[in-house]
This record gives C-alpha cells, sequence and structure tokens, in this order.
C-alpha cells in the first residue's frame, strides 16, 4: 500500500505568513528592522534553526540562536493557534485519503510544538495522527531524514511512499529518501527549479491548478502500476 507524508508549512496550511511575521518580531526586538516578506521567502522549505543561524551570523546578532528559536516560537504559536488557515483542496485530499485507510504523515521542518498547534488549531490532528518533526533527525531538509524517519514510523518501505512539498528543499529530501513526490510549488515562479524535475506530479500553477480529484487519480494510477 502507498503511504502519504506531508509537508506541512506551505503545503497542507498557509502558515508562511505566521512565520514571516513572528520572525519579522523576533529580528526586530534584536535590532534588525525592516526585514521584508522578499528576505524571508528565499528561507521558505528550510527549518526555522537553520533559518535563524544564518540571520544571525548575517546580522551580526550576539543573541544565542537557542534563544532566538524560543522567542520566534513563542510569537509563532500565538499567531498560529488562531491564524492559520488550511489549503481547501488539501483539507479534501487529507480527507480522502484518510476515509480510504491510507496511511499518512506530516514531516516537517517546524518545532513538534507548533506542528502540534497548528494540527490542532485547524482540526488536522484528527486526521494526521503521525508527525515527525526536524528536531527529532540529524539534519533538516534537504537531507532525507525527516521522511524516512516517518516512513519508518508508518512501517512503510521508503519506495512506497509519496511526498506532498511545496519547496524545494523537501523536494530534494524526497528524491534523496528515494519516495515518489507531488509537487506544488508555494510560488509558481520556482516551477521550473531543477528540483522539481523528479516529481512525479508537478502542479506548475501551484496551489491554484492543484486539486484533490487530480493528486489522487495521479496516486491510484500509481497504486495500480
Amino acid at each position: 500500500m502507498i503511504s502519504v507524508i506531508f509537508d506541512l508549512d506551505g503545503t497542507l496550511v498557509d502558515s508562511e505568513p505566521n512565520y514571516y511575521e513572528s520572525g519579522r518580531r523576533t529580528l526586530e526586538r534584536h535590532g534588525v528592522p525592516d526585514f521584508t516578506w522578499e528576505q524571508h521567502a528565499r528561507f521558505i522549505g528550510i527549518g526555522t534553526m537553520e533559518t535563524l543561524e544564518i540571520l544571525k551570523e548575517r546580522y551580526g546578532i550576539p543573541a544565542p540562536v537557542e534563544q532566538l528559536l524560543a522567542e520566534q516560537n513563542a510569537a509563532y504559536l500565538e499567531l498560529a493557534r488562531t491564524r492559520t488557515e488550511v489549503f481547501p483542496q488539501m483539507r479534501k485530499f487529507v480527507e480522502r485519503l484518510y476515509a480510504e485507510g491510507v496511511p499518512m504523515a506530516v514531516a516537517s521542518g517546524s518545532s513538534l510544538e507548533a506542528i502540534d498547534a497548528v494540527l490542532a488549531g485547524t482540526g488536522l490532528d484528527a486526521l494526521l495522527t503521525t508527525v515527525v518533526s526536524a528536531e527529532e533527525v540529524a539534519h533538516g531538509k534537504p537531507a532525507p531524514d525527516v521522511f524516512l524517519e516517518a516512513a519508518r514510523r508508518l512501517g512503510a518501505r521508503p519506495a512506497d511512499c509519496v511526498v506532498v512539498e511545496d519547496a524545494t528543499p523537501g523536494a530534494l529530501a524526497a528524491h534523496a529518501a528515494g519516495m515518489g513526490c507531488i509537487v506544488v510549488p508555494y510560488a509558481t515562479d520556482i516551477a521550473d527549479d531543477p528540483a522539481f524535475a523528479p516529481a512525479g506530479l508537478l502542479f506548475r500553477g501551484g496551489r491554484a491548478q492543484f486539486t484533490a480529484d487530480a493528486a489522487h487519480d495521479w496516486l491510484t494510477a500509481r497504486r495500480t502500476a
């Protein structure tokens, strides 16, 4: 049986505005004003810890990265519990797979606390009970660790897993894990990125093009192949 592993941020839910705002507030508190959405967008798909390590060095922030992470997580959790939206077609896709008994997991670069807050706040926690955070493995995306750990917890072979992703680090991680991949680019201007080339199904138009029916049809064809 095929198992499906979902990235969370930008794939299942539109959490990037919350990550941007929490990061902006944290950087501003440490003397970095005017952090723009365009600057934030370069880090989409990369774990929060890795992002903060880069920004700490870039801006010469003296505070320990652990402190920055704690501050950003606190700000993010406040926003995540009340302001996170599930992409409607993704919810439909998850509900359909759940009804069919397809094993599913979430594998994310976010902290466990942040993942749990988002899933609980959106009601997805009732459907997606297997969760892996990059905190729990040696290396975040684009390394395959989170996806391989998700497969292990599902009791599935990597070759029998399909990842649903929105960003290049996740697509690279899925390929490195030896898994199939459905890509729904968070930003359509990256649809031609070489990292997406191995994807089994690529929605070049991003979320506007993605439908649960199209993804399900492709998954069904893969299961019966």
